[in-house]
């Protein structure tokens, strides 16, 4: 793909669609006069850019408060200088998108724009993001759809041991697995293990009805789910069996040294510090440990502590150790899971708020008579 001409322009112009969200960013800067700028695409790469029915020229539209008209091979745009000059940035990473061979879809300019509205520090760009391929199989190809995530993978590949942190559907376990299956596909290691804390059943799971693998498969089952998603359902049953692939709970992972292993602890907010402790030091020559849970759901009793909320005090300056925290913003679930994760954290905070404030208004005071005067000793 040749890179787009992006030259001065002239004629005044008029959008193809109203522009929407940037209307208000717009007016604001209504003293500054508009320019314009025009960039040449060639003509393939302009129907994948404009999108099946103009949806990805909508979504730019909505996103800058210029006015944007296409005529042919060409776009005109027309506003602010500040607002020009994204709408170029943006139409550039979409096409560097198109060059890659990254499927264009309007979540994926979404996802684009975003990223350059707020410019990380490390310079990443959003088509290096979006075009990282962690593992394809049978033509679908998993990546990063986010910076926070990008740097998530890339922390695997660079720390011995990764804590992924985060909410809901913020893809933590998921990439973490595609990594497992790469990196076993690559020969990096000789075994995946997987496990999982059966906190609901205490993790005695004798008392339960059925065989050991009855007892403990609905804990794991979100594990094997993502296995399907990777691996040829037919040999599954044949790593498993091998014990290339091992799915267990973690009570099983005590008195265990771990060599050449990539290992998974999945909700690891449902261990306890102590239990945290033992897993982490199953870790062996040759092996890699990825931690993932969400502190936000603590399923332990209420008398304790969550040894996910406290491994960061413990080991956040141990070399070869990595945090990453991953936000609402990182989740690729459908959108509505990302605004109940800022729902709830709103709602934890109101709630820790007006707690404290009744806690003030209830702490005991001293008095002396009927004037509500301090009592003496109190005025100091």
């Amino acid at each position: 793909m040749s890179e787009p001409v992006i030259r001065p322009a002239t004629e005044p112009v008029v959008s193809r669609h109203a522009p929407g969200a940037g209307l208000a960013e717009q007016s604001s800067s209504k003293h500054s006069p508009p320019e314009q700028s025009r960039m040449v695409v060639s003509p393939t790469d302009m129907v994948s850019l404009l999108g099946s029915g103009d949806e990805i020229l909508k979504v730019v539209e909505e996103a800058v408060a210029s006015d944007i008209l296409v005529r042919g091979n060409e776009i005109t745009i027309t506003g602010a200088p500040a607002q020009n000059a994204l709408a170029e940035r943006i139409f550039c990473e979409l096409l560097a998108l198109i060059e890659r061979d990254q499927p264009l879809t309007p979540d994926a300019a979404r996802r684009a724009i975003d990223m350059l509205a707020t410019p990380p520090a490390d310079g990443q760009r959003p088509a290096d993001v979006l075009t990282l391929d962690v593992l394809s199989r049978r033509g679908r190809t998993i990546r990063p759809k986010t910076l926070n995530q990008k740097r998530y993978v890339d922390a695997i590949d660079s720390h011995t041991i990764v804590f992924g942190i985060g909410p809901a559907g913020t893809g933590k376990t998921y990439l973490a697995m595609a990594k497992a299956v790469q990196a076993l596909q690559a020969k990096a290691c000789n075994r995946i293990i997987l496990t999982r804390p059966a906190v609901e059943a205490g993790e005695r799971l004798g008392y339960l009805p059925g065989t050991l693998y009855e007892k403990i498969d609905p804990y794991l089952r979100p594990l094997y789910d993502a296995l399907h998603d990777m691996l040829d359902e037919e040999s599954i049953p044949r790593l498993m069996q091998a014990g290339t692939i091992e799915v267990a709970p973690l009570a099983y992972m005590r008195g265990r040294t771990l060599n050449d292993a990539f290992i998974i602890l999945d909700e690891a907010q449902n261990t306890t510090p102590a239990q945290m402790k033992m897993f982490l030091t199953r870790l062996g020559f040759g092996s890699k440990i990825v931690v993932t849970g969400d502190v936000t759901q603590v399923d332990l009793p209420s008398n304790s502590h969550s040894g996910l909320k406290v491994v960061r005090e413990i080991l956040g300056e141990v070399d070869d150790v990595h945090f990453s925290l991953l936000t609402s913003e990182d989740v690729v679930r459908h959108r509505l899971v990302g605004e109940i994760v800022d729902a709830y954290a709103a709602w934890d905070a109101r709630s820790a708020s007006a707690t404290a404030a009744q806690a003030h208004a209830d702490s005991p005071r001293r008095f002396s008579g009927h004037t509500g005067r301090p009592a003496r000793g109190l005025r100091d």
